[in-house]
């Protein structure tokens, strides 16, 4: 290789510092460019700007907003006076438009000519009376920009006025012709034309009228029930009236409705006996097919005779269709007049030789036609009737705690993944893969490693990843159910605060049909979270003190308060620290239930729970007693049954109101009350789902102690908030993850299966105070819903049989259970509302006044008596009572 030459090298340095000191040339297509940048740079911004500038500002929107509703004022007032001054201004608009602006020619409109000019061409000339329509949505739109809400809803008010703006100038076209052909403008005119060309007047009309009725019934979600209704009607009162002279052998029977619908009145002519049969169960329910079997009619003489349904409505039974078996010696039958149930046993009622007879009658049974026309005369029972004036309270009285916007920043997103890859690189884990997901207190950094990684090694660096991000509460999901994917929660730098207010004016808490929606917060996805107490269907919730517990309990009463109205739910509050649950004392005549005799609704005695879950329990068999005698098997089923009318309130049956029982420290409960509380908790956790009766129990000491197994096993839907072990996290969770939380309102909440994060909505204590004040102000019940008595402890005494204490209720006791021919607590106890208790002690007076016989284990009590008249005889014997028993008479045996 040669040498480079030294004059050569000393060339080329002074090249290079010559075109290093020299000034760049600039091209000549750069410098016109540059120009023009320095001349825009002392103008200052350019007209193209100011005006994007002056569309996307705020003062620019409310000024467009108000020139809206100005607009949509200014012409339906031009519309409104041309319907008076139509016949005036015809004449001027008819001319050129140098004729109009003439100052010598005036208008009759109230807006003059320009209202006149506005009327005629969107009246006249387009649209007709259908024009109307676009003030409205102009001034509709003007509120929506000036003050960001809809009057009305969006879509279908913008349905509403493209239909009207098009099918009424059709429909105003095709009627008004001539001289009012202006009623469907321009547009009407050349509708119908072409409507009467392709279909004639008579298509053209149908299908104007079938496009209405359509738009009609798709917008309205209208009911023809009610022709049914009418053609039932017609239908029972011809049958009655071609029933009403059928006479045969000598007897006529009479068939009345009472006015309350309850109990029918049989009349045997010819017997000349007048007979009361009130049904076990009348069914009043429109809307409800049933299916009705054929009457089975018994005579005396050992005569059947079925009825066959023969019509084509398969509910009127018609005198024809009657077809009478023998089962004796042939001989002449003349049939009676059809009933819903007849039975000829009324005639073996009386004396015979003698011996006294009773016979019972079958209840009656109402066919499909008799439901239809009962509920169309009285309507569906409704629960809310006695505070139909009730409101619940508005959104104002929350307040907005957060501002719904994200506040992690592209930074810290970038930082936190760089980190993630970093740590797990160190120890050979590649990433394919990183996908965020931003929450509202943490954020999910979904993971996809590389092919041959295990996820236990990634499970493992739980800590180490703690370290490299330099933050509390890590948690890692491996992996994540139903994706595939390893996630990494991350607590944000500034947590958001989720507010009451934003949770319950969600589209999704509003619009949400469950039967007991609680709203909990808002899940790491940012979506608000809402879940249903009667799938849980019970909830315990623990966590250490001072991580949003009490803040989570009054959360899921708020929701209730904002979604359900007093009739349907009842809340049972139990409060050991005597101040967390204060605040609703104000709606005790609303939503409270307490024990009788009780001065507070709020529980905050301990010695007082034993006794109000022995209540409960009462309560609870009480319903499915009510349950079993519906025959159907939850309380959705036996309340929809009651609503149409298909129960019979004098049976016993009453609307099912769901009742939450809530106990904020049950720690403190455990230790007070002891154990015996735990069984009826278990047994209400174990039975109570179907009949409505939910639980909510709260602690802040997650020991196995008190979080024993029998309570875990009947609450498979569990809250953990922050607790300070992983051994307080498996007692709540059966697993760990609680110890990882941030606290301030962070939980998980256990639904069996899946685990879900979510940050507890936040309402404060004077938000409580309005929303229980504002409700407590309104009109309530006269006291809080009455649960039964409890049954007595030992050592609170026997039942004390003397005359002169003897209950009030005691001789309307006797005839009942005379009449019936049955001695049981529950009959009396449904017949005469009455609590389990003080039925209990009626029928203890009832055996030792000698009308009932002693207990005689599983079998009903004998009764002694066989009917009123020996009770009247029974009770004659005796003195009367003294003041305050209303004169009933008591035994002295």
């Amino acid at each position: 290789m040669c040498a480079r030459s030294p004059y050569s090298t000393l060339a080329n340095e002074k090249r290079n510092r010559l075109r290093e000191e020299a000034p760049e040339e600039e091209s000549p297509a750069a410098e016109p460019k540059k120009r023009r940048a320095r001349k825009a740079a002392d103008e200052g911004p350019g007209a193209w700007s100011r005006f994007k500038g002056f569309l996307t500002d705020e003062r620019s929107h409310k000024l467009f907003g108000m020139g809206l509703i100005l607009s949509g004022l200014f012409l339906l007032t031009a519309f409104t006076s041309f319907l008076f001054t139509w016949r005036v201004d015809q004449d001027l608009m008819s001319r050129g438009w140098w004729e109009i602006l003439r100052t010598d020619i005036a208008a009759e409109n109230w807006l003059g000519k320009l209202g006149a000019i506005c009327a005629h061409r969107f009246i006249h000339v387009w649209f007709g009376l259908a024009a109307f329509a676009l003030p409205l949505w102009s001034f509709l739109a003007g509120v929506r920009i000036l003050l960001g809400t809809w009057l009305l809803p969006t879509r279908r008010t913008l349905g509403w006025t493209t239909m009207a703006l098009f099918w009424i100038p059709a429909l105003l076209g095709f009627f008004f012709r001539g001289e009012y052909s202006f009623l469907g403008g321009g547009l009407g005119v050349v509708i119908t034309k072409h409507l009467t060309t392709l279909l004639g007047e008579f298509g053209a009309g149908a299908l104007l009228v079938f496009s209405a009725g359509a738009f009609a019934v798709y917008s309205f979600n209208l009911n023809f029930g009610w022709v049914g209704k009418l053609f039932a009607k017609k239908q029972m009162a011809e049958e009655a009236v071609a029933e009403e002279p059928a006479v045969s052998s000598g007897v006529r029977m009479k068939q009345e409705w009472r006015d309350s619908g309850y109990a029918e009145k049989s009349v045997v002519a010819g017997a000349g006996l007048e007979l009361d049969v009130e049904p076990n169960e009348i069914a009043l329910g429109g809307g409800i097919e049933m299916e009705v079997a054929g009457d089975e009619i018994a005579s005396a003489s050992g005569l059947a005779m079925t009825d066959k349904l023969a019509s084509a409505e398969g509910l009127a039974l018609t005198e024809q269709a009657n077809e009478l078996q023998l089962e004796t010696t042939p001989m002449e039958v003349v049939e009676p007049v059809r009933s819903p149930v007849i039975s000829t046993a009324e005639d073996l009622n009386g004396d015979l030789n003698g011996m006294s007879v009773t016979a019972n009658t079958e209840e009656a049974v109402l066919s499909d036609d008799q439901i239809e026309a009962k509920l169309a005369e009285f309507g569906e029972y409704d629960p809310k009737l006695d505070l139909s004036s009730y409101e619940p309270p508005p959104l104002d009285l929350l307040v907005d705690h957060g501002t719904g916007e994200i506040t992690v920043t592209k930074e810290e997103l970038e930082m936190n993944k760089d980190r993630i890859v970093q740590t797990l690189g160190h120890y050979n884990i590649g990433i394919d893969k990183i996908k965020a997901t931003i929450g509202p207190t943490v954020t999910l950094y979904e993971i996809i490693p590389q092919a041959g990684v295990r996820i236990s090694k990634i499970k493992n660096l739980e800590d180490d990843i703690a370290l490299s991000l330099a933050a509390l509460g890590i948690r890692i999901i491996a992996p994540i159910p139903g994706k595939g994917t390893i996630g990494i929660e991350v607590p944000n730098s500034k947590p958001q605060v989720v507010g009451m207010r934003a949770v319950v004016a969600s589209e999704k808490f509003q619009n949400s049909t469950m039967d007991l929606p609680l709203v909990l917060g808002k899940t790491i996805t940012n979506e608000t979270f809402i879940t249903d107490l009667t799938k849980m269907p019970h909830l315990l919730m623990a966590g250490a003190t001072g991580q949003g517990k009490s803040v989570g309990l009054n959360a899921i009463l708020v929701s209730l308060l904002y979604k359900k109205h007093p009739s349907q739910i009842k809340f049972v509050l139990v409060d050991p620290k005597k101040v967390e649950l204060t605040l609703f004392n104000k709606i005790e005549r609303h939503f409270l239930a307490k024990l009788p005799g009780d001065s507070d609704a709020i529980i905050t005695d301990t010695k007082k729970v034993v006794a109000t879950l022995n209540s409960l329990c009462i309560e609870m068999d009480e319903r499915y007693e009510l349950l079993k005698d519906a025959q159907v098997r939850n309380i959705k089923e036996y309340n929809a049954k009651f609503i149409s009318r298909r129960l019979n309130p004098e049976n016993g049956h009453r609307y099912l109101p769901y009742i939450v029982l809530v106990v904020d420290e049950f720690a403190d409960l455990i230790m007070t009350a002891g154990r015996e509380v735990e069984t009826p908790i278990a047994r209400l956790a174990q039975l109570a789902r179907a009949i409505g009766i939910h639980l909510i129990i709260a602690t802040q000491r997650p020991s196995v102690n008190i979080i024993t197994g029998t309570i875990k096993a009947n609450f498979p839907a569990r809250i953990a908030f922050r607790v300070t072990s992983k051994i307080d996290s498996r007692t709540i969770l059966d697993t760990g993850g609680a110890d990882q939380l941030i606290g301030r309102g962070d939980m998980l909440l256990s639904t069996g299966n899946d685990l879900i994060r979510i940050q507890c909505a936040f309402v404060d204590t004077p938000e409580v105070d309005k929303i229980t004040a504002f409700i407590g102000n309104q009109r309530g019940y006269p006291d809080a819903l009455l649960l039964p008595e409890p049954p007595m402890e030992e050592g609170e005494g026997g039942v004390d049989l003397d005359d002169g204490e003897r209950d009030s209720m005691f001789e309307e006791a006797a005839r009942l259970v005379v009449q019936t021919q049955q001695g049981s607590t529950s009959l009396i106890q449904r017949k005469l509302k009455l609590g389990y208790n003080r039925a209990g002690r009626i029928v203890d007076q009832l055996e030792a006044a000698g009308i009932l016989g002693g207990f005689e284990g599983s079998k009903a009590r004998r009764v002694l008596i066989p009917n009123e008249a020996a009770l009247a005889a029974h009770l004659n014997n005796g003195v009367a009572a003294g003041p305050g028993v209303g004169g009933i008479l008591m035994m002295r045996l």
